[in-house]
């Protein structure tokens, strides 16, 4: 390599998230069935609205907003087993926290793909449990 080039890494952005199955038997058998199923479509709507909030919050550049997003995001996340959608949103928030814009971006993006993915997923489980 030629002094004063740049080696350039590519990065998978194909991350697989983290779903705690343990959790979600926990609230069907807390719950039954019928009532467990309310409440996950319930939460899988609180979530996808959290997640677009957070988004917009940090494309609007609004930290505050950011943060308080990102937080009932990852609270909302945890309680119903999406273990990497929480931890992605508590990054998420601590980079706003720390006004560092460039993180804040990278971060957010990462969580647009897992919130994605994750809500996708969980979705998708009742039809393959």
């Amino acid at each position: 390599m030629e002094a004063g080039m740049t080696k350039i890494a590519i990065l998978a952005v194909d991350e697989p998230p983290r779903i705690d199955v343990q959790r979600l038997d926990q609230i069907i058998r807390e719950l039954g069935e019928p009532a467990a199923a309310q409440v996950i479509g319930a939460a899988l709507e609180q979530l996808a609205l959290a997640l677009r909030r957070t988004v917009a919050a940090s494309q609007q550049r609004d930290p505050g907003a950011v943060v308080a997003h990102a937080d009932q995001l990852s609270r909302l996340a945890w309680q119903v087993g999406l273990v990497t959608l929480a931890g992605v949103a508590i990054d998420v928030g601590a980079c706003a926290e720390r006004r560092d814009p460039a993180a804040l971006a990278a971060t957010t993006c990462r969580l647009e793909r897992i919130g994605n993915r994750s809500l996708t997923e969980l979705w998708d489980l009742p039809e393959h449990a």
